[in-house]
C-alpha cells in the first residue's frame, strides 16, 4: 500500500507540476494584469473553498478511489480548457470560470489520498509512524517536482507557454487510469448516502464537531489561513518576479531551474523532516518554527536584487515547508476517526485556501500599486499573524501534540 501511494503521489506531481514553471504566464499572455490574473486564481481559491464541502463527502460514501477518480478526470477536461481559454485570449471572467472548475478536481483529491493510505495501514497492522511515509511522500513529491516544472519550463522555451499544458493532460488522464487498476478501498466501509443536501449538512456537521470542535485542531487549521495564502500568491507571481530580475521575458528555461531547485530543496526537505521532529517535543513547535522561518525568508526573497540569491531564498522556503508537513499531517491524522478523517482534512483545507480568496487579489493589487518586492515582503509579514493561533494549539496538551505518541489510531465504523 505504502508503494502504490508513492506511486501515485509521483505520477499526480509530475502530471500537476509540468506546467508550474509557466501557468501564470499564459495568464499574461492572454493579455491580464496582475490583479485580473490573481482575480481569477482568487477564483480557483475561492472554488475550492466552496466545493470542498460538497466534494468531500464523495470519499467518505462513495470511497475514497471514486474520489480520487472523479478528480483525475475533472483535471484532465479543466487543463484542456485553461489551454483554449488562452488560444482565444479570452478574458478575466472566463479564465474565473475555468478556474473555479479546475478547483473543483483538486477538491475531489483533497484528502481523500491520506484518508485511503491511513485506513489501508491500519487495517494491515502497520505498526510505523506516519511521519516516515508522509516524509517519503515528500521525497517522492520533490523528485516529481524536479522532473515535471523543469521538463515544462523547457517544453514551453522549445515551443511555446500551452504545449506543456497538453502534455499535462494526457498525463493526468494516465494517472486515472493507473489509479482505476491499482487503487482499491482497503480497511474503511462505505456509508449510504443521504441525498445531496442532507449529505452536505452531515459534512458539515461533523467537520464542525470533529474539526472546528477539537481546539487543537481548530486553531492549527486557522493558523494555515495566513500562510497559504501567502503560498500561493507566491506560488503564482514568483516566475514574472524572476524575469523581470533577469531582465529576459523569454527565459522560461530559467523559470525551470528555479522550480528545480524548488524541487530539489523540498526532497532535501523530506530527507530532514524525521531529523527536525527529533528537535522538538510537540508537532504544533515544528509547525510554528517552519512559519516563522518562512515569514524571514520571504521578506528576504523580496529584498534580493539578483537571480541566484532569489532562487537560493524560493528553495529555502520550500525546503522548509517540506521539512514541516509530515508533523502536520500526521498531527491532524492522529486526531481524527477513520469514518470522518477524509472529510475533515477536506475542511481543513477549505479554512487554509480560504486566505487566499482575499490576500491574492490584495497583494497583486500592491504589486500593481508598488512592485513585486514590496508584495513578497508584506506577504512575509503577514505570515507572521499565523503565530497566535498556532501557539493557542500548543498549549492544549493532547497525546497527539506529543512525538511519543502513536501516530495511528483505531478508525471507527460508520
Amino acid at each position: 500500500m505504502r508503494r502504490i501511494y508513492l506511486s501515485l503521489v509521483l505520477l499526480n506531481t509530475l502530471a500537476v507540476t509540468f506546467i508550474w514553471g509557466i501557468n501564470s504566464l499564459l495568464l499574461f499572455e492572454a493579455g491580464l494584469s496582475n490583479t485580473e490574473a490573481l482575480t481569477a486564481n482568487a477564483c480557483f481559491t475561492l472554488g475550492y473553498a466552496a466545493f470542498e464541502i460538497p466534494t468531500g463527502s464523495i470519499a467518505d460514501t462513495w470511497g475514497r478511489r471514486a474520489s480520487y477518480l472523479l478528480g483525475g478526470g475533472t483535471l484532465t477536461v479543466t487543463t484542456l480548457l485553461y489551454w483554449l481559454a488562452w488560444r482565444l485570449h479570452a478574458g478575466v471572467w472566463a479564465w474565473a470560470a475555468v478556474s473555479v472548475v479546475l478547483a473543483v478536481g483538486f477538491t475531489f483529491f483533497s484528502g481523500a489520498t491520506e484518508a485511503w493510505l491511513v485506513d489501508a495501514l491500519h487495517f494491515l497492522q502497520y505498526d510505523g509512524r506516519l511521519e516516515q511515509v508522509f516524509a517519503r511522500a515528500q521525497i517522492v513529491t520533490g523528485i516529481g517536482t524536479l522532473a515535471g516544472s523543469l521538463g515544462g519550463a523547457y517544453v514551453a522555451q522549445a515551443t511555446n507557454v500551452g504545449v506543456p499544458f497538453l502534455i499535462r493532460a494526457a498525463l493526468l488522464l494516465t494517472l486515472t487510469v493507473v489509479a482505476w487498476r491499482v487503487m482499491h478501498d482497503i480497511g474503511f466501509s462505505r456509508r449510504r448516502s443521504a441525498g445531496p443536501l442532507r449529505e452536505v449538512r452531515r459534512v458539515v456537521t461533523e467537520s464542525v464537531r470533529h474539526g472546528w470542535g477539537h481546539p487543537a485542531v481548530r486553531w492549527v487549521m486557522l493558523g494555515a489561513v495566513f500562510a497559504a495564502g501567502v503560498s500561493y500568491y507566491v506560488a503564482f507571481t514568483m516566475k514574472p518576479y524572476l524575469l523581470q530580475l533577469a531582465h529576459d521575458p523569454h527565459a522560461y528555461g530559467l523559470l525551470g531551474i528555479a522550480a528545480a531547485a524548488n524541487a530539489a530543496a523540498q526532497t532535501v526537505g523530506g530527507l530532514l523532516s524525521m531529523a527536525v521532529q527529533r528537535l522538538f517535543r510537540r508537532r504544533v513547535s515544528v509547525i510554528i518554527t517552519g512559519v516563522l522561518l518562512n515569514g524571514a525568508l520571504l521578506v528576504g526573497f523580496g529584498l534580493a536584487r539578483s537571480v541566484p540569491v532569489a532562487i537560493a531564498l524560493l528553495a529555502g522556503i520550500s525546503m522548509v515547508s517540506a521539512a514541516i508537513l509530515p508533523s502536520r499531517q500526521a498531527y491532524l491524522n492522529s486526531l481524527l476517526p477513520s469514518g470522518k478523517r477524509a472529510t475533515v482534512l477536506s475542511f481543513d483545507s477549505l479554512i487554509s485556501s480560504s486566505g487566499g480568496v482575499v490576500t491574492q487579489p490584495g497583494l497583486g493589487w500592491v504589486a500593481d500599486q508598488r512592485g513585486y518586492p514590496t508584495s513578497f515582503v508584506l506577504g512575509g509579514v503577514l505570515q507572521a499573524f499565523a503565530l497566535p493561533v498556532l501557539f493557542l494549539a500548543r498549549r492544549h496538551e493532547v497525546a497527539a501534540a506529543t512525538r511519543e505518541e502513536p501516530a495511528v489510531v483505531v478508525p471507527q465504523r460508520s
